[in-house]
């Protein structure tokens, strides 16, 4: 009876992350399953000591679902590996309640380094397909890691992680539903940089085209030019116009470190 319930809740868990479960057997047929399951009883005897036996019982389990769990690794309630295939969770992992991983997903360390050297993620984190979470850093609740990024660094709760190496969005400390499974729709902080300089330089061009027109018109005595004007041909200005350029200390974003954290995405 203890074995039915634990797949009922285990279903529910599922079914809130994996539209394709469509009854409590499907259960039995997701990877995650079973390495989660191997992985306790594997976690067990890795903490009385009996550590051949553990790597034992976690590397069967590795050769039968792809997912490579150490036996030292801690794992809260609630998590969700989809698919599977290729998924590394390294020794001193720290794993905490309602986690969604995906396939390709490493959680590993950075080097020979002793004692915590893998990465603790928050209650709450998804982690997308392809990510590289790697070293002693800490992922905070409800954040969520984009596709084949590579995070090296700490990251605040309720964040978004993209690119390589990772760089993070702040969602105004927005919490994420736990639901919230999308892996396409997020926000790209470089190409919002790269957009912001176009702009910027567009309106300096024109500034500079609007002084030479002045000097010439003066050197004339004067006199209004014969319809001379030049303007930059920025993909953003076909026509000369003004942009507001908003002050460094009014724009959006501050700079923490390395990372880029903005207001909205």
């Amino acid at each position: 009876m203890g074995w039915y319930r634990e797949l009922k809740e285990t279903y529910v868990i599922y079914r809130e992350r994996d539209p394709a479960i469509r009854t409590y057997w499907d259960v039995l047929l997701y990877p995650c399953y079973h390495a989660l399951r191997a992985h306790r009883k594997a976690n067990k005897l890795w903490n009385a000591g009996h550590h051949w036996r553990a790597r034992a019982i976690s590397q069967r389990a590795a050769r039968k679902t792809g997912i490579e769990i150490h036996p030292g690794a801690t794992i809260g309630k609630g998590l969700f590996i989809d698919h599977g295939t290729g998924v590394v969770i390294g020794e001193t992992t720290i794993i905490g309640d309602n986690c969604t991983l995906y396939q390709g997903v490493t959680l590993g360390g950075t080097g020979k380094e002793q004692g915590k050297r893998h990465p603790t993620l928050e209650d709450g984190v998804m982690v997308s397909a392809g990510a590289k979470v790697l070293g002693s850093i800490t992922i905070g609740a409800n954040s969520k890691i984009g596709a084949g990024s590579v995070v090296l660094k700490s990251v605040p709760p309720n964040c978004t992680v993209v690119g390589v190496p990772g760089r993070v969005v702040r969602m105004k400390n927005r919490v994420v539903p736990r639901d919230d499974i999308d892996q396409i729709h997020l926000p790209d902080p470089i190409l919002q940089d790269m957009k912001v300089l176009e702009r910027v330089n567009t309106e300096l061009i024109n500034r500079m085209l609007a002084v030479e027109e002045e000097i010439r018109r003066l050197e004339a005595g004067g006199k209004e030019s014969a319809g001379d004007e030049r303007f930059c041909e920025s993909g953003y200005l076909r026509e000369k116009k003004t942009i507001k350029i908003q002050p460094e200390a009014e724009r959006e974003y501050e700079e923490i470190d390395d990372c880029v954290f903005a207001d909205y995405i």
